[in-house]
C-alpha cells in the first residue's frame, strides 16, 4: 500500500471515529434530560445500574444506529479538505485515476462493514436485550407494562394439525386462562383438550393444568376425561407467545432464523417483522460501500461554498436514504410482502446512484 493510500485511510478512520464520538454524547445528553424524572422516581435505582445496565447498552445500540450517519459525515468532511487544499489536483496531476483514489476508501468501508456486521447479528441484540428489561422495569408507565405482560386471545398453529388457544396469558407470571389444544386429521377433528389455568414451569420445562377436560373422538363413540391438575409439555413455550418485532431486536441472528423457520413450520401469519429485523442486519453495513462512494463522488470536485456546500447536499441525501429505509422497513413488515426486497431497495436505489456518480467522477 503507498504512502497516499495509508494517508487517506488514516484520516478516512480517524474522522469516522470523530464524527460518531460527537454524535454519541449528544444523544446520551438528550436521553438523560428525557428521563432523569424517571430515573429519581425509583428509590432502589442506583447509578450504577442506570450506567451498566442502560447507558453501556444504550452507547452500544445507537453507535450502531449512528454508523452509517457517522461515516457519511467523515467521507465528505474530509474530502471536501483534501479538495479546498487543492491536494486531489496534486493526485489527479500524478496520473492518479478516481477508481484507484478510491482503494483506500473501500479499504476502510471494508473494515467498517466487518464491524457493524459483527455489531449487528451478535453485540446488539444481546446489548438490546438487557436496555430493553431496563426500560420495562423502571422505565414504561403502568399502561405499557400491563400490554407488555400479556397477551390476549392468541392462537397458534404447532404443527399441520394441531393448533392452540388461549385467551389470555400473564408474561410476567407464566400463568394463562381458558386453554385448548386441537388435534385434527384432515378436516375432522380428532382431540380436544381444554383446561380452565395453565401455567408454566421454567424448572420442569413443563406446563401445569388445572381443571382439564380431554375429549377423544371416535366414529361411533367420544370418550371423555377430566382431572383437576395434571403436567404435561406441549411444542410451544409462553416465550412463543409474544410475537412482537421487539423481540426481534433481543435474538442473536442464528437464533432469529430458528425462530423465523419455526414460525413458518406453525403456520404463523405474519412473521415480516422478524424478516425485516434479519434482513436489516445486512442490508444496512453492506451500505456502507454505497454511502462512502456517494460521499466521495459529492466532494471530489471543489465546489464554491466549500465544504459546507458539500456538507448541505450530503445531509439532504442522507435524510432521502433514511427516509427510504424506514419505508422499505414498514412496507416490508405488511403481512405478504416480499421482506427482502423492500428492506434491500434503498440499496439498491442509492446503488443504482451511486454508479451514476461515480460514472460522472470519472469523466
Amino acid at each position: 500500500m503507498k504512502i497516499l493510500d495509508w494517508y487517506i485511510l488514516k484520516r478516512y478512520l480517524t474522522t469516522f471515529i470523530f464524527t460518531l464520538l460527537i454524535l454519541i454524547p449528544i444523544a446520551v445528553a438528550i436521553d438523560v434530560a428525557e428521563k432523569i424524572d424517571k430515573f429519581l422516581r425509583d428509590d432502589t435505582l442506583t447509578f450504577i445500574q442506570i450506567v451498566n445496565d442502560y447507558y453501556k447498552n444504550f452507547i452500544i445500540y445507537y453507535a450502531n444506529t449512528f454508523m452509517p450517519l457517522a461515516l457519511f459525515i467523515a467521507v465528505i468532511i474530509f474530502t471536501s479538505r483534501l479538495s479546498n487544499n487543492t491536494e486531489i489536483i496534486a493526485i489527479n496531476s500524478s496520473q492518479i485515476s478516481f477508481t484507484r483514489f478510491l482503494y483506500p476508501y473501500f479499504i476502510g468501508a471494508t473494515l467498517v462493514t466487518i464491524v457493524a456486521l459483527l455489531m449487528n447479528h451478535y453485540a446488539v441484540p444481546s446489548s438490546s436485550k438487557t436496555r430493553k428489561a431496563f426500560e420495562n422495569k423502571y422505565l414504561a408507565s403502568k399502561s405499557i407494562k400491563s400490554k407488555l405482560g400479556s397477551v390476549r386471545d392468541f392462537s397458534l398453529q404447532l404443527n399441520d394439525s394441531t393448533y392452540i388457544y388461549i385467551q389470555s396469558f400473564d408474561l410476567r407470571k407464566d400463568k394463562g386462562f381458558n386453554f385448548s389444544i386441537d388435534t385434527y386429521d384432515g378436516l375432522e377433528l380428532k382431540n380436544k383438550f381444554t383446561a380452565n389455568n395453565i401455567t408454566w414451569q421454567p424448572k420442569d420445562s413443563t406446563f401445569r393444568l388445572l381443571g382439564w377436560k380431554e375429549r377423544k373422538i371416535f366414529k361411533e363413540q367420544d370418550s371423555l376425561f377430566s382431572g383437576n391438575r395434571k403436567d404435561t409439555t406441549f411444542a410451544f413455550t409462553p416465550r412463543d407467545l409474544n410475537y412482537k418485532s421487539a423481540l426481534a431486536q433481543e435474538m442473536p441472528s442464528g437464533e432469529l432464523s430458528e425462530f423465523i423457520d419455526l414460525s413458518k413450520k406453525r403456520g404463523v401469519k405474519n412473521f415480516n417483522a422478524y424478516l425485516v429485523e434479519l434482513y436489516k442486519r445486512t442490508s444496512l453495513p453492506i451500505a456502507s460501500y454505497i454511502l462512502t462512494l456517494i460521499a466521495v463522488a459529492l466532494s471530489y470536485r471543489k465546489r464554491r461554498g466549500g465544504i459546507g456546500m458539500n456538507l448541505a447536499l450530503g445531509l439532504a441525501v442522507m435524510f432521502i436514504y433514511v427516509f427510504f429505509l424506514k419505508v422499505g422497513e414498514v412496507l416490508g413488515g405488511v403481512a405478504g410482502a416480499n421482506s427482502l426486497l423492500n428492506v434491500w431497495m434503498p440499496n439498491i436505489v442509492f446503488g443504482g446512484y451511486a454508479l451514476y456518480l461515480y460514472i460522472n467522477a470519472r469523466k
